[in-house]
Order: C-alpha cells, then sequence, then structure tokens
C-alpha cells in the first residue's frame, strides 16, 4: 500500500480521498513548518502532498529515498527544488486549473479597485469624512486592456474583460490568431500593447524570459495615464521604476497582488495613494482551495496506483487509459533502452527513437523518457522516466524522435539508434497481441525474440557448430535455455543469437563461450521485468 504524508493544511475531503484510494495517509500540517521532523520522517513516504509552508528542499529530497511523487495543492511551486527533485527521479505536480477563476476573478476586482479608488475612498468613509469629489475613477467599459499572458487564467480575464465591454489586445508569443478569435481579442506585440492599452495585467509564469517584463524601458513605453494589474508573479515588474512612474503621473495607478519580495513588509509601491494592494490572495478562496487540494489528492492517488501522470512539472502527462493502453510499449521502450545500454561502453553523442505505425499517435514523450530511463540505467540503476532526460542534458546527450506511418510488416514497431564516435548501434521491438514485448531487429538483423530477465547475445560469423557449442556449455554448466533466437544477414555472413536462460550466465561461463574463438561477442544482459 503506498504511503503519503500530508504535511501543510488540506481539506478533510482531499485526505478522505486517499483514504478511499486505498493509500495509507498520515495527515500532519504540524510537520512543513518543523524542517528537522520532516527530515526525520519523508523516508517513509511514497508522496508528499503540500501547499506553500512545506519546503522541500535538496536535503529532503536527498534523506526521501523512497519517495516517488511531490503534489502542490496550488499553481507556484517556488517551495520546491524541481531539479534535484528530477535527479531523484521524483515527479513534481502541482494543480495549475484548481485556482484559475479564482484568480482571474481577483485581477478584474484589482481593475476596479484601482479604476474607483474603492479602498482609500472606503478609508475615508470610515474615518467619518464624506469626500465624495475627491474620488473621481474612470469607467473601465471601451477602454482597452492589455493581457501579457494569454494562457489559462490569462484567457479568463480576456473573456471577462470582453463580458464588461472592454476592448482587448493580448501579448502571448504561443497565442494562436484561431485563439485569439476565439476569445475575442487581438494579438499583438509588446511594443503595442503598452502603447495602447489603459489597463495592463500581467499572467505569466516567472521565468528567465518574463523577468522584467515591465522593466523601466518598457514602463516608459506605456500610454499616459495607464494603470497596472500584477495577480501573477512577482518580479514580473520593475517595482521602482513604477512606483517613479506614479508618483510622477505618468501612471495614473496600480494594483498588486504579488511581490518580488514575499512575505512582502516593505516595496516602493507600498503607501503610495494609487496604489491598490493585496497579500497574495489570488487563489484565496474557499472553492479554490477545497478545489486544488480535491485535485492534487486525486492526482497523486491516480499515479501511484495506476501509473498516470497530470500536471507533472518535470515530466510527460500520461492519462490512465494511455497508461493502460501504453503499458506494454513503455515497457518495450525501456527494454529498447536497457539493450542499447548495456552493449554500449563508450559515451554516447545521440539517441534517436523512431515510432512507425499506430505507436507513432501515441505519448511518445513519455516512451522516450521510458527509452532513456533503459539507456542510463546501464550506469546508474536508481535512474528512472523523470530523472533520464536531465542526465541525458547533463551529459549532453542530442535525443530526436521520428514518426511515421506504417512502413513494414508489423502494424507498429520502436526502432532505438545509438551513436557514439566510433559506431552506431540500433535495436527494434514491437508488441503483439498478447501484449508481450519482442525484440525484431538488432544491428539489421531481423529476429523475433521474447524478453525475459535473463539474457545472453553473441555474434558471429554464420558457420555449422554454433548452436551446438552454445547449448553444450550452456548446459555443461548449468545454465537453463529459456528461449533461442537466431537471425543472420545472410549465409556465410554476421550472424547473431539471443538466449533467453533461467539465471545470470556467470563472467567465466562467457569467458568459455569466447576461447572457442565461434564468438564476436559474448554479452550477459538483464532486464527488469
Amino acid at each position: 500500500m503506498p504511503k503519503v504524508l500530508v504535511s501543510d493544511k488540506l481539506s478533510e475531503t482531499a485526505v478522505q480521498i486517499f483514504r478511499d484510494r486505498g493509500i495509507d495517509v498520515t495527515f500532519d500540517p504540524s510537520i512543513g513548518k518543523d524542517k528537522d521532523k520532516l527530515l526525520s520522517v519523508i523516508d517513509e513516504y511514497d508522496g508528499l502532498a503540500i501547499r506553500s509552508a512545506t519546503k522541500v528542499t535538496g536535503k529532503v529530497l536527498d534523506a526521501a529515498r523512497n519517495l516517488k511523487v511531490v503534489g502542490r495543492a496550488g499553481i507556484g511551486v517556488d517551495n520546491v527544488d524541481i531539479p534535484a527533485a528530477s535527479k531523484k527521479g521524483v515527479i513534481v505536480m502541482n494543480t495549475p486549473f484548481g485556482n484559475s477563476i479564482t484568480t482571474a476573478e481577483h485581477a478584474i476586482a484589482m481593475m476596479f479597485a484601482v479604476a474607483r479608488q474603492i479602498p482609500e475612498a472606503s478609508a475615508s468613509t470610515h474615518a467619518g469624512k464624506w469626500e465624495k469629489s475627491r474620488f473621481m475613477g474612470v469607467e473601465l467599459t471601451g477602454k482597452t486592456l492589455g493581457v501579457i499572458g494569454a494562457g489559462n487564467i490569462g484567457g479568463i480575464v480576456c473573456q471577462k474583460a470582453v463580458g464588461l465591454g472592454m476592448k482587448v489586445v493580448a501579448f502571448d508569443p504561443f497565442l494562436s490568431e484561431e485563439r485569439a478569435g476565439e476569445l475575442r481579442v487581438r494579438k499583438v506585440e509588446l511594443d503595442e500593447l503598452l502603447a495602447e492599452a489603459d489597463v495592463v495585467t500581467l499572467h505569466v509564469p516567472l521565468t528567465d524570459q518574463t523577468r522584467n517584463v515591465l522593466s523601466r524601458e518598457a514602463i516608459a513605453r506605456l500610454k499616459p495615464g495607464a494603470r497596472v494589474v500584477n495577480c501573477a508573479r512577482g518580479g514580473l515588474v520593475d517595482e521602482e521604476a513604477l512606483a517613479e512612474a506614479l508618483k510622477d503621473g505618468r501612471v495614473a495607478g496600480a494594483a498588486f497582488d504579488v511581490f518580488a519580495e514575499e512575505p512582502a513588509t516593505a516595496s516602493p509601491l507600498f503607501g503610495l495613494p494609487n496604489v491598490v494592494v493585496t497579500p497574495h490572495l489570488g487563489a484565496a478562496t474557499t472553492e479554490a482551495q477545497e478545489n486544488v487540494a480535491l485535485q492534487v489528492a486525486e492526482q497523486m492517488s491516480d499515479y501511484l496506483l495506476t501509473g498516470a501522470v497530470a500536471n507533472a512539472l518535470n515530466m510527460p502527462s500520461v492519462t490512465a487509459e494511455e497508461a493502460k493502453v501504453m503499458g506494454p510499449w513503455l515497457d518495450l521502450a525501456g527494454h529498447l533502452g536497457t539493450f542499447a545500454g548495456q552493449m554500449t561502453g563508450e559515451a554516447i553523442e545521440e539517441i534517436n527513437v523512431l515510432y512507425d505505425g499506430e505507436v507513432a499517435g501515441m505519448n511518445t514523450a513519455a516512451l522516450n523518457s521510458a527509452a532513456l530511463a533503459g539507456v542510463m540505467r546501464a550506469a546508474n540503476p536508481d535512474v528512472n522516466m523523470v530523472s533520464a532526460p536531465v542526465i541525458a542534458r547533463e551529459r549532453g546527450i542530442d535525443v530526436s524522435t521520428t514518426t511515421q506511418a506504417q512502413t513494414g510488416a508489423f502494424e507498429s514497431y520502436v526502432k532505438l539508434t545509438v551513436r557514439t564516435a566510433g559506431r552506431t548501434r540500433s535495436v527494434a521491438g514491437t508488441v503483439f497481441s498478447d501484449g508481450k514485448p519482442r525484440f525484431i531487429q538488432i544491428k539489421g538483423i531481423n529476429v523475433d525474440a521474447e524478453i525475459g530477465e535473463h539474457m545472453l547475445y553473441t555474434t558471429n560469423v554464420d558457420v555449422p557448430g554454433i548452436i551446438g557449442a552454445l547449448g553444450s556449455i550452456l548446459g555443461g554448466n548449468g545454465v537453463n535455455i529459456a528461449n533461442f533466437t537466431l537471425g543472420r544477414t545472410d549465409r556465410g555472413e554476421q550472424a547473431i543469437a539471443l538466449l533467453s536462460v533461467d539465471e545470470a550466465v556467470d563472467p567465466a561461463v562467457q569467458e568459455k563461450l569466447r576461447e572457442t574463438g565461434m564468438f564476436g561477442q559474448v554479452k550477459a544482459l538483464r532486464f527488469g521485468m
């Protein structure tokens, strides 16, 4: 039974989901704030469900030898060391859609608040003043809203703004013209947006590309009298430059829910009369908190029980249905990689995975990860589908994918090609109707070999006596052959043998085969079954 630790506050309903799915769950929100306690217990668990209090550092991950998945109830994963998790083979999931509506609504609310000076007017009225003429606002209807980032949350903001009668322009390199038409917005470049927008709202993650997207230079290009709303991430806006623009009147107002440093106890924007600020409340509604908690519990349960991967930040997603259909193909991809990895002693420079026929329409990103994991396990048995792509990148291996329609006798097959400085090696396989993976080609030689846990691979020139030598030496040393496959390029030319045996072939037995002078290569192989 998988074990999950919930170390932050999650709803009882979410915790019950784990229990109902047959998972042994420990619910102790105090652990997330106690680093030493977390370090002392994390090794017991397969899964860790968190919010923002728990810090999943490299040190925690080193201690978590059994951990398979970290689930963040929410979108932000600043408290998780994702590169370290990837190297350790731990999947990191978040819940990017559970609080989308709530965050979009907060952005709209903040836009109204700064346009109508609602917080200042409220404070004045509470103080017993009646300063009706002081708080002259502006209408949003008919104004132009500039949306930077029209993804999930940004798209909802676009739709709501159109509903309010605003004109909407959007800057997003990934926004297609078709999607822009569906949202009823006009796709523009950033400079055009800055020049046209009466209100600019940001809805992008914080990356190297988006950091300071509203820089001092960009703020200088804003339409005079514009207002800026940021309910996305701190660090997207140069707060000091914006404060200067607010003070001299070039920018009419700003509304911020997020800051470069959080918790924010000081900011150049604090204390300015034309600025509305809130303490990162974008996702702070009862509905959103419940939604993300339920979602993370379902996602983690699905992964631990069925292998389905949803909303992972360091691995391709695989639905439960895909996991059922792809299971044998994932096994095959792993076996192909395992074969190539064990056969390759030199540094690998390139890996290509070719998908032919029906398998080309499957989730090839996940299949690639399985193949890479197989290759890398030859050097490190702890590598898995999460860590393998990271290790490949670190080693400078060029990984590519080829897909094609059915070209041969098989309805579908996968071919893995590995290139080193000195040679190129390929192995292909397929899955038959019985669901069992098979090797169908090695070094360009056709074979039909079932895959067993222990196998022996040999190469030779096609001459009489090879089968006899193999049978005699293996049998004489107590090695039982379960399956025997032969293949050759042509009569009298290069040939291979692939044997499935009941136990590992001892190195001394392999050496006896080499001493016959009949074999060019003798290699014992092992496959995880």
